[in-house]
């Protein structure tokens, strides 16, 4: 079963790659731009929907504030593009907005903003797979059915790309983005060229007429919907961050590269918002937020859905919803849409990576996988977007209430750290010249910092109960989660400190090994115990059966084992609380001593097989953990269905012999232990060799020690083998059958 997961896994993620091949994973600029751009390029094939959807509660009366709204839009990018400019030179070393606050404001600021950041990268994953979806339903209605099925298919596809590397996965989507970004610029040139000819393109929708929820607006109400619809209008913004988390994964010079493509991001968004809102004003586009507020609707409202503005626009500039220019849009917007999780799927696992790093977010987050990708923090999201797909049943419109305000609010503490850190730097430069630049930068931020703050309150009372408030109430959730795992990592740290006095060596150590009946697994794991050389040593077992028991006493008896016999009475049958009790006095007699617990295990090779043994020393080694001053050695014995990896998958070793010659050292012959002839010839055997080193070692070339390999499977407490000091008495004193302790 696991050869089978092993390729599996090797054929959907690939080969391992060495560490040493990480610089070859670096971008370069036009990769970068579809790996950490697709996100707030792809938005704007929504945007304007949002818009439009919001304006259209008061039916069509509204509809002539978009064009004021989508210029606020683009001054907020504006502003943001350059504002995130700035961090990328002041802050290479990635990390985005998290740094920046982090070092500015605090780190309990910047566990805000990185939990802000989170929410975020979750939710572009979720609303970009669901609008991609809506696409290709615009085109495929008959797939309406299949929406959610849809969407957490294509995370698992986005999730599979993604664990093979970045480099691989950049690769794959740079096609379909630069499709993207075609055939919406031509698709904006062709419309407005038709237009500017006097053959306006006129959407499907313009007749339609919409049921108005809000009549009669003025002031304060028509106000509030106006902010709505901008906050709305404002998802064009989100991914624009991720650029400067991800400077790291550019190729040098890192800050320049990066800078120069967050500009070519901001200025090809800005050109295909402007323009997809201007032919949506032109063309008439008419969407709701509920399909049977259309009046006129031609269909089942209640299971047909509406086209998107991509879809109609597409369809009035090239001829109609048949035309291949109108499949070839509505394909690429789709994969540009389900490909923009991308920039979360890059942002996410490295944010998290950062953050274990600082001890914030479990460490497992912060090392990477075979394809040197963050592979768990990869998992992490996907499993989570995933969730929100299937809960929201992958619907554009109720995931939209969950977005971008973690974004600004990131942004708004990112623009507050920046502003701090010009004036740190004014403090310490002298320069005019350099001065007056640094001046110009913070007021750039300070812009910044205050058109995204304004946003953020309007996202706030717009969105809060809409479903905003699960965000609000998350955000604080993952700070106060950051906070415990914090306190752990640090409570871990100070537990682990060597002490002040130095190293402090147990007076003796007092070998326990447990055994149910004498077979190979007992022997071998005697064996091993004895070679350790113990202060003491005994084996120890629990009356549960007594029939099992006696038949014990007689072979021990019988094999002559150098080693004493401690038999534990159990009227209830329990096994693991006797043998804690009798550990736990030992330690309460000697409190300076060490006690060193030998647990035989034996392992199965198949997943089904362990269904048919008991976890009992699993659950021993569970409470023996927790006892203070024991130590539990696990001695596996591979069973013969274990030996599935006999071949072993590891080049062979040539040693080197002392004669100067090389080769592979004589295999180790194993001792054959036959019921019910277990005799004193064998227990002299087991036990030829006290040194309990390889025969090259200078040891007893007759003993017989068995090396077998550890393996996952099956533990289950057995007799054990023991090797032991030379100067070990051969008693045969088997105990009685009372919870007393044979002494040697």
């Amino acid at each position: 079963m696991v050869r089978g997961v092993s390729i599996v896994k090797r054929l959907l993620v690939g080969r391992p790659m060495n560490s040493e091949n990480l610089g070859e994973t670096l971008l370069r600029k036009r990769i970068a731009l579809p790996v950490f751009a697709s996100d707030p390029l792809s938005s704007v094939a929504y945007a304007t929907e949002e818009i439009l959807k919001v304006l259209a509660l008061g039916a069509l009366t509204y509809l002539y504030l978009t064009p004021w709204i989508a210029l606020g839009v683009v001054i907020l990018m504006t502003v943001v593009v350059i504002s995130y400019r700035q961090v990328v030179h002041a802050y290479p070393g990635g990390g985005g907005s998290y740094e920046v606050v982090t070092q500015n404001l605090g780190r309990s600021a910047g566990m805000v903003v990185a939990a802000s950041l989170m929410v975020d990268y979750i939710m572009t994953v979720a609303v970009s797979v669901a609008a991609g979806v809506d696409n290709i339903i615009s085109a495929a209605p008959g797939l309406n059915t299949h929406r959610v099925l849809m969407a957490v298919g294509f995370v698992v596809l986005l999730t599979t790309m993604n664990l093979r590397g970045v480099r691989e996965s950049g690769t794959t989507f740079a096609i379909p983005t630069y499709l993207f970004i075609t055939g919406i610029l031509g698709m904006i040139v062709v419309g407005l060229g038709q237009t500017l000819l006097g053959h306006a393109p006129v959407a499907e929708s313009a007749g339609f007429e919409i049921h108005p929820q809000h009549i009669g607006l003025t002031g304060v109400g028509l106000l509030f919907l106006a902010l709505r619809a901008f906050s709305s209008g404002c998802t064009a913004l989100t991914g624009v961050e991720a650029i400067s988390n991800g400077v790291p994964a550019f190729r040098p010079p890192k800050a320049a590269n990066a800078a120069r493509t967050l500009v070519a991001m901001g200025t090809i968004a800005v050109t295909m918002f402007a323009g997809i809102t201007a032919l949506a004003v032109v063309s008439r586009v008419r969407v709701a937020e509920r399909t049977c507020d259309i009046v006129n609707f031609p269909g089942d409202c209640t299971a047909d859905p509406q086209r998107t503005v991509i879809a109609q626009l597409a369809s009035a500039v090239f001829g109609g919803p048949h035309s291949p220019l109108f499949f070839f849009i509505q394909a690429a917007t789709a994969l540009v849409l389900i490909l923009a999780a991308n920039t979360a799927y890059n942002g996410f696992p490295m944010l998290a990576s950062i953050l274990a790093r600082h001890n914030l977010m479990p460490r497992q987050l912060r090392t990477r996988g075979d394809r040197l990708a963050y592979s768990n923090g990869i998992l992490m999201l996907a499993i989570i977007a995933g969730g929100l797909l299937f809960v929201y049943q992958a619907s554009v419109t109720r995931l939209i209430q969950l977005y971008i305000l973690g974004v600004f609010t990131s942004f708004t503490l990112s623009q507050i750290g920046m502003v701090r850190h010009w004036n740190a730097e004014l403090r310490t430069v002298a320069a005019p010249g350099v001065r007056g630049q640094i001046t110009i930068s913070r007021l750039v931020n300070a812009a910044g910092a205050s058109l995204t703050g304004l946003v953020l309150v309007i996202v706030l009372a717009t969105k809060f109960t809409g479903g905003a408030y699960l965000v609000v109430i998350a955000v604080p959730v993952l700070v106060l989660l950051m906070r415990g795992i914090n306190r752990h990592y640090s409570r871990v740290a100070e537990d682990l400190r060597p002490s002040p006095h130095g190293r402090q060596l147990p007076s003796r150590v007092h070998a326990v090994v447990l055994v149910s009946t004498l077979h190979q697994p007992a022997l071998r794991a005697l064996s091993y115990a004895r070679a350790t050389r113990p202060s003491t040593l005994t084996a120890l077992t629990v009356r549960a059966d007594p029939d099992e028991t006696d038949a014990l006493q007689d072979l021990w008896i019988a094999a002559d084992l150098p080693v004493p016999l401690t038999i534990l009475d159990s009227p209830y049958r329990e096994i693991t609380e006797p043998i804690i009790d009798h550990i736990t006095r030992i330690r309460r007699e000697s409190p300076r001593d060490l006690v060193v617990v030998f647990v035989p295990e034996y392992v199965v090779g198949h997943w089904w097989e362990e269904l048919l043994h008991n976890q009992s020393a699993l659950r021993l080694k569970l409470r023996l953990r927790l006892l203070s001053g024991v130590m539990v050695t696990s001695v596996p014995f591979l069973l013969e269905s274990a030996s599935a990896s006999k071949q072993d998958p590891l080049p062979a070793r040539r040693w080197h012999r002392p004669d100067g010659g090389t080769g592979a050292p004589g295999p180790a012959r194993r001792l054959d232990v036959r019921h019910p002839a277990v005799s004193s010839t064998m227990g002299t055997a087991a036990f030829a060799n006290p040194a309990g080193g390889h025969p090259e070692a200078g040891s007893d070339p007759q003993r017989t020690h068995d090396e077998g390999a550890t393996s996952q499977g099956s533990s289950h407490p057995v007799g054990h083998r023991d090797q032991g000091r030379p100067t070990a008495p051969r008693s045969r004193y088997t105990g009685t059958a009372t919870t007393s302790r044979a002494s040697e």
